[in-house]
């Protein structure tokens, strides 16, 4: 049966849109088809030392077209929700499909896992903020951190800004959802100098409903107090040790694990983690959790991009990887079942079976050590998993700060890296669709001097 959920205000414009694209999909001879249709719009706004730097409206539409003719699969997409512009966007499709080789693993997804009891997960909160009350806000941010210490030099300027998405999807097997979505965040970038030095930090919040964002004074504080942490920063001589990732770096951590267990990465055999299901990839206390359904969540959605309805998911379990992250084409490509990932992960949660540390505790316990808050570079292989990125961050002796560090590189092998974790921390931070807390890891290289 036909599904809607969360009709808005725009909803009406997009179902006549994906109802007539279906229909004219259909009409052309398509054998199957989907259609993608969405609204979004923004307000954008920066300022820098007081003074108003951009102000940007953002309103866009589009839509994308998928036909099949048997195994031949062609696609097409337009900015044009026009009646003329979509039977022409969908004539391109066919034309597309009909001269595409046929590929056997082509197709929609079964329909026994189309979404049928779709949850409201609360991810729609408009923020009727104007641009001159988003200057205010983002003037009132800098200004915080800019009188946090006078060393507070120059600012590379705070901003502000909200969106709001609402989509509709709808394929030949009877299923058609949407919902909106929205994003609003704040952020500060500060300049602290002392002498000849120099050191930028910034810090930011960002949520699905903005009651739930930080006071712009503390984002800007934050900001300022980390810009001035890091004066005096010095490199290190080459040598290995401890590395302790701050939450937001223990993220991409997981995001380079994630990348190595996609289902594209895997049938294409560009993995470090191929064929791993059922491996002991982490430590035996780790554990990962999706949970889609998390109210207000940034990576929370009822179903995935191919209308598969989404659920709780053991990722990892005592350190055993329990599956991959799939759609439906990367699942039939592995002789497998899609795992409601079309379009990512959604609110992936790393966590403890033991007691997990605080912040203060994991630095005791590393004793001597990197702390890692800020990486550089892209050099990561997902093929054979060896990591090498800049970073900066602080040195860390008895348990406690000992002085700032920058230029420095670290590396290692991932596998190595995740086995080699030997605490994840209590304080997690929630400001993505990876939720972690700090990561240390027991020995990694540090090339410097």
């Amino acid at each position: 049966m036909p599904q809607t959920i969360a009709a808005t205000d725009s909803s009406p414009l997009l179902q006549d849109v994906v109802a007539f694209a279906l229909e004219e999909s259909r009409r052309q001879g398509a054998s199957q088809y989907e259609v993608d249709a969405s609204l979004s719009q923004g307000l954008g706004t920066t300022v820098r030392l007081g003074e108003v730097d951009t102000v940007e409206y953002q309103r866009d539409r589009g839509l994308a077209v998928t036909v099949y003719f048997g195994k031949r699969k062609g696609s097409a997409s337009t900015a044009d929700l026009g009646r003329e512009a979509v039977r022409a966007t969908i004539e391109k499709a066919c034309a597309i499909a009909r001269y595409t080789a046929e590929d056997p693993y082509a197709g929609l997804v079964e329909p026994e896992y189309l979404a049928r009891d779709i949850p409201d997960l609360d991810l729609d909160h408009p923020w009727g903020i104007a641009a001159e009350e988003a200057i205010a806000l983002a003037r009132r941010c800098e200004e915080a951190g800019r009188t946090v210490d006078p060393r507070i030099a120059n600012s590379e300027g705070a901003a502000v800004s909200s969106q709001r998405h609402t989509g509709l999807y709808g394929n030949s097997l009877g299923f058609l959802g949407g919902y909106s979505a929205t994003s609003h965040s704040m952020s500060c970038s500060l300049i602290a100098q002392e002498g000849d030095q120099m050191q930028r930090d910034y810090w930011y919040t960002t949520a699905r409903d903005p009651a739930d964002l930080d006071r712009a004074e503390s984002v800007g504080t934050a900001a300022g107090r980390r810009a001035l942490a890091r004066l005096g920063a010095r490199k290190l001589s080459t040598r290995k040790s401890p590395v302790l990732f701050s939450p937001e770096m223990a993220r991409g951590l997981y995001r380079h694990f994630i990348g190595a267990i996609r289902g594209p990465s895997q049938y294409r055999k560009a993995s470090f983690l191929l064929n791993a299901a059922g491996e002991q990839v982490f430590p035996d206390f780790l554990q990962m959790h999706e949970r889609p359904h998390i109210l207000k969540g940034l990576a929370s959605a009822p179903f995935d991009d191919e209308g598969v309805a989404t659920c709780d998911r053991e990722l990892v379990a005592g350190g055993i990887l329990q599956g991959y992250v799939l759609g439906s084409y990367s699942a039939r490509r592995l002789g497998l079942k899609t795992t409601g990932n079309a379009g990512g992960i959604h609110n992936l949660i790393v966590d403890s079976s033991e007691d997990a540390p605080g912040y203060e505790p994991l630095l005791k316990r590393m004793g001597s050590g990197l702390l890692v808050t800020e990486l550089m570079g892209q050099g990561v292989n997902g093929v054979t998993g060896d990591y090498s990125r800049g970073a900066s961050g602080f040195w860390i002796e008895g348990g406690a700060v000992s002085f700032p560090v920058h230029e420095i590189t670290i590396a290692g092998n991932l596998r190595e890296i995740y086995r080699n974790i030997v605490a994840v921390g209590s304080d997690v931070d929630a400001r993505g669709g990876i939720r972690c807390g700090s990561a240390l890891i027991g020995e990694m290289t540090i090339a410097g001097e």
